[in-house]
C-alpha cells in the first residue's frame, strides 16, 4: 500500500485547468520534488494533498483514507499530514520556547531530539521578532513537527534564505527522513535544490504532469525543451548542425532538435578528435568557466575547469557518445 496515492486531480481556475487529470503515487520514505514554471500548479497541487483545497474531480488518499477537502469536512486534511506554506506565521512577541510548548505533543525527550535535528536548540530562549527569516521558518517547521506528522509538504522551504541558512535547511530536510521517520514531498524553483535531494521529480506545465523519472533521467533525458529549462542550461541545436553534432558523439539521428548541456563538451587546446572552433566569450564562475565557442556553423556554450581560455583562443570539441538527447 502507497503512503499516497492521487487519482485524477482536476481543478478550475477563471476558466483554465490549474491541475488537470494528475495521479501518481508515493512510498514511506520516498523523497518527491515538484518542478515547473510559475503558475504550472506545484503549490494548488501541493495544498489539494494536503487538504486545504477542494478538488474539482478525483481523490487523494493517505494509507488508503481519503483526505477529505474544505467542501466535505469542517476541519480538512489529516492529522498526519503537515504543509508549511512560503507565507508561514509566527506569534509576534513570544519565546520560542512558548510558541513550541503550545504546540508540542511529544515527551521531553523527543522533543529534544526534534529540536537536534531542526537545529533550534541555541533559539529557544529568543522572541519571536529576533529571529532572521531562516530561523523563524526553521521554528515554524519544528512547530508543525511537534504533532508527529507523517508526511511534510514543504512549499519553496529555500525561496528568500541566504546561503547560510539555506544549506542548514537543507541539512534539518535531509535529517527528517532517517531520524524522524517524515516523508517529505518539496517543491522548489532550483534545480540545485531537487537534483541533489530527491528519489524522483515530477515536472508540471500548466497543470499537467508531463514527466516523472529519477534525477538524472529528468536531467539528461528531458521530454520536452521546457522540462530541460528547468534544471540548467542547455544548448538547443536544430536543422543542419544536428546531424554534425551527432556525428561528434557517434549517435544515430532519431529527431530534428537535439540537447547537449554545456558540461557535456570536452575541450582541449589541442586536437582531440572533436571540431576546432575559436572562443568569443569567457566568464569566470570559481569551480569552472563558460565559454561561448563559434564552430560549425553556430554558436555553442560549454563548461570547462580550464580557467586559461580567452576570447580569440582556438579550441578542439568533442563529445561524448552519451551526451546528446534527442528531443
Amino acid at each position: 500500500m502507497s503512503l499516497i496515492s492521487v487519482s485524477g486531480i482536476s481543478l478550475q481556475e477563471n476558466n483554465k485547468f490549474a491541475l488537470k487529470d494528475i495521479s501518481f503515487t508515493l512510498e514511506k520514505f520516498q523523497k518527491l520534488a515538484i518542478a515547473g514554471e510559475t503558475g504550472a500548479g506545484k503549490s494548488t497541487l501541493l495544498q489539494i494533498i494536503a487538504g486545504l483545497l477542494q478538488p474539482e474531480t478525483g481523490e487523494v488518499r493517505f494509507e488508503d483514507k481519503i483526505v477529505r477537502g474544505p467542501a466535505d469536512k469542517l476541519v480538512p486534511g489529516h492529522p498526519a499530514i503537515a504543509y508549511l506554506s512560503q507565507q508561514f506565521e509566527l506569534p509576534q512577541f513570544l519565546r520560542v520556547e512558548q510558541v513550541l510548548r503550545y504546540a508540542n505533543k511529544l515527551s521531553a525527550e523527543q522533543a529534544r531530539t526534534l529540536y537536534d535535528v531542526c537545529r533550534i536548540n541555541h533559539l529557544i530562549t529568543r522572541k519571536t521578532n529576533q529571529l532572521s527569516g531562516g530561523e523563524r521558518q526553521r521554528i515554524a517547521l519544528a512547530k508543525l513537527l511537534l504533532a508527529s506528522p507523517t508526511l511534510l509538504l514543504l512549499d519553496e522551504p529555500y525561496s528568500n534564505l541566504d546561503r547560510v541558512h539555506k544549506n542548514i535547511l537543507k541539512e534539518v530536510i535531509n535529517d527528517l527522513g532517517e531520524k524522524l521517520g517524515i516523508t517529505c514531498i518539496l517543491i522548489s524553483h532550483d534545480p540545485h535544490d531537487t537534483l541533489s535531494w530527491a528519489d524522483e521529480i515530477m515536472v508540471l506545465k500548466a497543470g499537467q504532469l508531463i514527466q516523472r523519472g529519477t534525477p538524472a533521467q529528468i536531467y539528461r533525458q528531458p521530454v520536452d525543451e521546457y522540462t530541460t529549462s528547468l534544471f540548467g542550461d542547455y544548448n538547443l541545436i536544430t536543422g543542419e548542425q544536428v546531424a554534425v553534432f551527432a556525428k561528434l558523439a557517434g549517435a544515430a539521428i532519431t529527431s530534428e532538435a537535439v540537447v547537449i548541456r554545456p558540461e557535456e563538451f570536452r575541450i582541449a587546446s589541442s586536437d582531440n578528435g572533436g571540431i576546432v572552433g575559436e572562443v568569443t566569450k569567457a566568464r569566470f564562475f570559481g569551480s569552472y568557466s563558460e565559454i561561448e565557442i563559434q564552430l560549425a556553423g553556430t554558436t555553442i556554450t560549454a563548461k570547462t575547469g580550464a580557467h586559461d581560455i580567452a576570447p580569440g583562443a582556438t579550441v578542439y570539441v568533442a563529445l561524448a557518445p552519451d551526451s546528446v538527447w534527442f528531443l
